[in-house]
């Protein structure tokens, strides 16, 4: 091709000018056309002499070949790879503990795409700098390189670098949906492409091609510089020659190749690496067993045990052991290694490297565990759909359940709880379990005893009393825990506590989906679950190990649900309270006094008729024996308070002992009093000022908050939409303003504005008529505002104390919500609500297990995990793909954790005695979780070193005896005593070592070529001899000053 070239231009040197004519205006713009293009031209008269037809041949355009070379000189000047570059040596070791960085761009050969990719070792910027002031005669850094003794042998590295040790370098290659460059007419076409590009632009980085499959990792490249070249070639051989299978005959391809004039030749330089696999290594069995879940359930049972997850690989998780042998800086006649002897032994060998091979996908315990649970959220039955016929459905039985609502709304004093939907699905599932047989049950009796037993713990007390203080205790335990960084993880996490029911039902599931039933049994334990929470409501247990008050919106949404449903009972449970002490009588445990019995009894039945809220009418007092239950699930719901019965008793001691008081305060009695405060006076009447008891405002989960923001978002921004708005916001308002004039009667809105919200009582020092210095208060400027919304709610307010008002809370209402929320949620919604509170879980247990290790790099990891969990698991709704992400780091984690104790085990650190050879083992250990490839202290001799022989050394005597127990069993009875008697003369002659599973020869030296009198130029030849492959990767330097 470059010849083509030359002729072309020869001939255009020795065209004349007149055979070309210079072109005419007519067609001049025909004249930059293609190649080959012939403009003719006709004058008008055929008879005129100087009429004929030419030609222009245009050599200004371009070929596919030139476009080609053309953009591949394009991309070294975009790269600043022009010129020759200055550098200082590259340091030991620099290759695998530097920074490699890539960049890459395509172009094409006609419609053939290939990727160019520019590869370099990261390094100072006055380093990398392009100079034009260097010597004449320096040689480019890559050949340089080709004799850096350094860095021999990288561990991880492009394959380019361990064969030539180059540091910077730009390959071509047939892009990602192209065919291989095959044939070697377009292998010839490539190289002389890049070696044009790189003539034309002065680039001195290496530029290879790869050539042939990709697998085969073939690549000829070339470099040159000022009067130099070298030129890459590659050999690739499925299986080693027999008279290349040593040193000696790989020292005669080489010397033959370098074609060295000169005698003696000069010396080569040899590095040799032998690498040997120990598969076997292990010198114990495996130790880590799965746990057994019928021990656990069949003895006692405890909450942390069985709520414990497995941690653990099942098999070793690593498989293979690789020791590298490396003999480095060698002379040539140093050193004997042929088909007949060799000196190379490993025991003698000054450098020891070693590195693990990971088992695949080795089995653990947490992964599986998390995997299967994961796996949970893309099933799409619902809990009637695993289980049958719903729980709350019997056949022939409807007109009972339908009878049995239908007497909520009767107005009866046969006490409803008799006939409650709680003991009707009660009745409903001791039918259904009577009909389904024991075999067909997910969760057996003994395992779903047990685990209802690790929820409830309180279920296992009979009596009442030790019930209600170990469910207090539970309900306040979280907040006596110590808040370590630890237990607060699920803030982050927005899981829940790890000492709360949540976060022990979510391990209870997982073991249960893993070891009892799958979704089947997780579907039969959430049944139960709440039918347990049901029951709880409608007989006043509170929920164990939930913290006491709103729901913590930092927890995920089941817990805040949980949290709920726990408020409801405590509301409930303080009402039926507070109404069997009024209806009792006992006012005397009250601390009343014994002279206003006649007085009481009066009181009594005002207590009486304000708990149900109406006026003493003939048919209230039929209503008096309506149970509780009934009346509370009515519409008209009250909050009813524990103390209304002792701020009864003062409010009438105080109406019998102040004097002073004016008679129309006398008459309205002043009802819920909490207790009188410590400064204020009422305003406009000579009286104290007292506290009321008020509502709490009403608890809210993170759904109600996101329902209450939407409606009140679609009142829309008009005044009407702004005023109704108002008003719903301000129901706790009102509620506190009828409480407030209840317990002070006469009382105005700036008495409570006072109380209330105190800074919008603006006072102020004015001198009266008199001339005496006076505070005078009043109203802030915005409670003057016209339609200010206190002062309508001041106005619509009466005064009605806290016990008889319609109760912000509806507790009945929302426990029910909550309730039938818990039992429309699938398995696959379960999952998704407790994912978190897993994920949490596993983080806590790799904690506790890096701990007994002490690895720095997996501390590391798992903050990382903390951190990039945090902020996936915050919405409600995480995607998928980073929940499977999650897992799958935690799952490399927990290997790693393995890892590390399958090292130990079979280095013995815990059995060293020494504390020096201990603390060596420790950090050996330590570096081969981190590190690809870890160097021997020591080789053969040190601590580590005399582990690794002697792992070797039982793995070829166990090799040894089972070859030996194949052949004698293969034998004749005959011939067993000879056969014996020669195995243990040949068993003396066994190696320690088997053979070298890869043998890496390097061989470099500096001689002149082509001719005695060139410049004397580094060669070199990398030798890779595996199993089933041969490779001979070559870098040949010459002299093109005078060639």
């Amino acid at each position: 091709m470059i010849t083509r070239i030359i002729t072309m231009m020869k001939h255009l040197k020795n065209t004349q000018p007149s055979d070309i004519r210079k072109p005419t205006k007519q067609n001049y713009k025909s004249h930059n056309a293609t190649i080959e293009h012939k403009p003719t031209r006709k004058m008008a008269a055929d008879s005129d002499p100087e009429s004929e037809v030419f030609e222009i041949t245009d050599f200004t355009t371009s070929s596919e070949w030139e476009r080609f070379i053309s953009k591949v000189e394009e991309v070294l000047n975009e790269w600043k790879l022009i010129g020759s570059t200055s550098s200082k040596p590259v340091e030991k070791g620099i290759y695998n503990s530097g920074e490699w960085e890539e960049k890459s761009t395509e172009i094409s050969f006609a419609d053939f795409k290939f990727s160019i990719s520019h590869h370099f070792l990261k390094q100072e910027s006055c380093d990398r700098e392009r100079s034009e002031e260097c010597e004449e005669d320096a040689l480019p850094l890559a050949m340089q390189d080709l004799l850096c003794m350094n860095n021999d042998f990288p561990p991880r590295a492009h394959c380019l670098v361990r064969w030539y040790g180059l540091r910077e370098f730009v390959v071509i290659a047939p892009g990602a949906n192209s065919d291989a460059v095959i044939s070697e007419s377009k292998c010839n076409l490539l190289l002389s492409s890049i070696s044009i590009a790189l003539g034309n632009t002065g680039c001195q980085v290496p530029l290879f091609v790869q050539i042939q499959q990709k697998w085969r990792r073939m690549y000829v490249g070339e470099c040159q510089g000022p009067g130099v070249r070298t030129d890459f070639e590659m050999v690739h051989l499925r299986k080693v020659p027999n008279q290349y299978n040593h040193l000696s005959g790989l020292l005669d391809i080489f010397k033959s190749k370098i074609g060295c004039p000169l005698t003696p030749l000069p010396l080569v330089s040899i590095s040799i690496r032998f690498t040997y696999v120990l598969q076997d290594w292990q010198q114990y069995s495996w130790p880590q067993q799965p746990p057994d879940i019928d021990a656990l359930v069949g003895g006692e049972v405890g909450g942390l045990e069985f709520g414990k997850l497995p941690f653990g690989a099942c098999e070793d998780p690593i498989s293979e052991l690789h020791l590298s042998a490396t003999w480095p800086h060698l002379a040539e006649g140093i050193i004997v290694d042929n088909d007949v002897y060799s000196d190379l032994d490993p025991l003698q060998a000054p450098l020891w490297s070693v590195r693990v091979r990971k088992a695949d996908n080795p089995q653990c315990l947490l992964g599986d565990f998390l995997s299967e649970f994961f796996k949970l959220s893309c099933r799409k039955e619902s809990t009637d759909e695993l289980l049958g016929k719903s729980t709350f459905e019997e056949e022939g039985k409807d007109t009972d359940i339908s009878q049995a609502l239908s007497k909520l709304t009767e107005p009866a004093s046969v006490p409803i709880h008799k006939l409650s939907v709680t003991s009707m699905v009660h009745s409903a599932k001791k039918r259904i379990h009577k009909r389904r047989r024991v075999e067909e049950s997910p969760l057996s009796n003994d395992v779903l005893n047990s685990i209802l037993i690790t929820l409830f713990p309180d279920a296992a007390e009979k009596a009442t009393d030790v019930l209600e203080a170990k469910c207090s205790t539970l309900t306040g335990s979280s907040s006596s825990t110590t808040l370590s960084e630890d237990y607060t993880l699920f803030n982050q996490f927005k899981s829940a506590p790890s000492d709360s029911l949540t976060y022990k039902l979510a391990m209870c599931l997982c073991m249960v989906n893993f070891y009892h039933g799958g979704v089947k049994g997780v579907a039969h334990l959430w049944q139960e679950f709440v039918l347990e929470m049901r029951y709880r409501w409608e007989n006043n247990f509170l929920i164990p190990g939930l913290e006491s008050g709103s729901p913590n919106l930092k927890c995920c949404l089941l817990h805040q649900k949980l949290q709920m449903l726990n408020c409801c009972i405590e509301r409930k449970k303080a009402r039926d309270e507070g109404r069997k002490l009024q209806t009792s009588g006992s006012f005397s445990s009250m601390g009343v006094d014994q002279k206003s019995s006649s007085s009481d009894a009066g009181k009594k039945a005002q207590v009486q008729s304000l708990a149900d809220g109406h006026k003493e009418t003939d048919k209230d007092k039929r209503e008096i024996g309506k149970s509780w239950e009934s009346w509370s699930d009515s519409e008209d719901e009250f909050f009813e308070c524990l103390s209304d019965t002792e701020d009864l008793k003062e409010s009438a001691e105080e109406s019998t002992v102040k004097e002073g008081v004016p008679k129309e305060t006398q008459k309205v009695k002043a009802e819920g009093r909490l207790h009188q405060h410590s400064k204020l006076m009422l305003l406009h009447a000579e009286a104290p000022l007292y506290i009321p008891v008020t509502q709490e405002p009403a608890p809210m989960t993170e759904d109600m908050l996101e329902e209450q923001s939407e409606v009140l978002a679609k009142l829309g921004t008009s005044a009407e939409g702004a005023h109704l708005r108002a008003r719903m916001q301000s129901a706790c308002l009102l509620s506190d303003m009828e409480s407030f004039k209840a317990a002070n009667p006469g009382c105005s809105l700036e008495d409570f504005v006072r109380w209330y919200s105190p800074r919008d009582y603006v006072e102020e020092e004015v001198v009266d008529e008199t001339g005496n210095t006076v505070i005078k208060g009043d109203l802030s400027p915005r409670m003057k505002i016209p339609g200010n919304m206190w002062v309508e709610a001041w106005e619509n307010a009466k005064a009605v104390p806290a016990r008889r008002q319609r109760r912000l809370f509806d507790d009945t209402r929302e426990a029910e919500k909550v309730l039938h929320y818990l039992a429309i949620q699938k398995p696959a919604d379960l999952t998704r609500h407790l994912l978190p509170c897993v994920i949490h879980a596993a983080v806590l247990k790799l904690k506790e297990e890096e701990t007994i290790e002490d690895i720095p790099s997996v501390r590391k990891t798992i903050q990382q995990i903390i951190s990039h969990s945090s902020k996936v698991l915050r919405y409600q709704n995480p995607e998928q793909k980073k929940v499977e992400e999650i897992i799958s780091q935690l799952m490399s984690v927990e290997a790693t954790i393995a890892r590390a104790r399958s090292l130990k085990a079979n280095f013995a650190i815990d059995t060293c005695e020494q504390k020096d050879e201990k603390e060596e083992l420790e950090r050996f250990v330590s570096c081969l979780l981190e590190q690809p490839e870890v160097s021997v202290i020591g080789a053969g001799r040190g601590p580590a070193g005399r582990i690794i022989h002697k792992l070797f050394v039982n793995s070829q005597k166990l090799s040894e005896s089972t070859e030996e127990a194949a052949t004698t069993s293969l034998e004749d009875e005959t011939g067993k005593a000879s056969a014996s008697d020669d195995h243990r003369v040949n068993a003396g002659m066994v190696s320690d070592f088997p053979p070298p599973a890869g043998r890496e020869i390097l061989l470099r030296t500096t001689v002149p070529r082509p001719a005695p009198y060139s410049k004397a130029l580094p060669q070199r030849m990398y030798c890779v001899l595996l199993k089933d492959e041969f490779r001979l990767a070559g870098a040949f330097s010459s002299d093109t000053s005078f060639f």
